[in-house]
């Protein structure tokens, strides 16, 4: 088979070829369909995160080289252990790349992605960045039906990431516009979401030009340059109603820092991005607005399966794709690292 090495932190990804791995007991295995190439992929290459302050958080003890990274997988099954259940040669799945240890407290209630000793598939495991995926169990294997393969790749974590975080807005999805920030993939991901929710609708704020064209496209109300003077007020005002809830899929200093700004008294907001770094707030205004602050992590299985169930019953998302072949794996990486990527890229076998 043929995969995609990434040796060590910040080397270049190498395409290399090594045995076919033969599927045993209850494991699956998969000609691999679409890889999708997401920007966690990114700080596993950088091998850290930046917790701000000056702080950062290593990957070093997590991640085990060579290591064939991706996450967001699709394939078709071509093999089955002695025990595999649940799947059929041929047919084709999502790989749900959220695989916990079974024995957490998290697992045991089907949280496997909050899960204390993840066994994660392209992060703690080899994941899609191949011709051919192992999974250890068919029960992570999600039927995509008549769904594109290489459009349905993303689904397993930008899908998923921000399914679970409109999740969280409650009923107000259903009441009033919401605020995203940023229009990378996560975020033209959420308003094709809400379109097919049948929700009202939300602002984009993004700071790059083709993305909010890009975001307008793909059914914002508006687009605004965060980097405006008034850039608060326009969002205000075509947003329509109360700031109640803000979707941070940037998860940097200055994206949280504007999000919590823009709360409406018992307004919410949801962090899922993890550019990095630190924010002040005034405490006081925390219980004074009765504002909340919230993070988000991809989303547990059942979600994952409820998200392609809702998706294969609209008839597909209307998400970019620019597919590449497996050997642009380290050109894709740092295109998406650089900002160059509107949309998502999913490598093609």
């Amino acid at each position: 088979m043929k995969c995609v090495h990434l040796q060590g932190f910040r080397s270049l990804l190498q395409l290399v070829e090594k045995p076919t791995p033969v599927p045993t007991g209850t494991e699956v295995l998969l000609k691999v369909l679409g890889a999708g190439v997401c920007h966690s992929d990114a700080h596993i290459w950088e091998g850290q995160y930046d917790l701000g302050g000056g702080r950062t958080m290593s990957m070093a003890e997590r991640i085990k080289f060579p290591l064939v990274m991706g996450h967001e997988t699709s394939g078709e099954v071509v093999g089955l252990g002695p025990q595999a259940q649940g799947v059929s040669l041929g047919s084709r799945y999502a790989v749900c790349s959220w695989i916990g240890c079974g024995d957490c407290r998290f697992c045991k209630i089907g949280d496997e992605h909050l899960c204390v000793a993840p066994r994660f598939l392209g992060v703690n495991r080899d994941g899609g960045y191949a011709d051919h995926i192992l999974v250890p169990d068919g029960r992570y294997l999600i039927d995509i039906g008549d769904l594109d393969p290489v459009a349905a790749a993303p689904l397993v974590c930008s899908g998923l990431t921000t399914y679970s975080a409109l999740k969280k807005a409650g009923p107000v999805l259903q009441q009033d516009r919401i605020v995203v920030i940023g229009a990378g993939g996560l975020g033209l991901m959420a308003l094709n979401l809400l379109r097919i929710l049948g929700v009202p609708g939300a602002v984009v704020v993004e700071p790059n030009a083709e993305k909010r064209q890009a975001a307008l496209e793909a059914g914002a109300l508006a687009a605004i340059d965060p980097g405006a003077t008034d850039a608060a007020q326009q969002v205000r005002n075509a947003l329509g109603n109360p700031v109640s809830f803000v979707l941070d899929l940037v998860g940097s200093a200055e994206s949280a820092s504007l999000g919590y700004e823009l709360l409406d008294r018992v307004g919410k907001m949801v962090v899922v991005g993890l550019f990095g770094g630190a924010m002040e707030l005034s405490v006081p205004l925390l219980p004074m607005r009765a504002v909340t602050l919230q993070g988000s992590y991809i989303g547990s299985p059942a979600e994952l399966r409820e998200l392609i169930e809702l998706v294969r019953k609209s008839g597909g998302l209307a998400v970019r794709v620019d597919r590449r072949p497996l050997a642009e794996a380290d050109q894709a990486l740092q295109d998406l690292r650089a900002g160059r990527v509107v949309g998502r890229v999913v490598l093609v076998p």
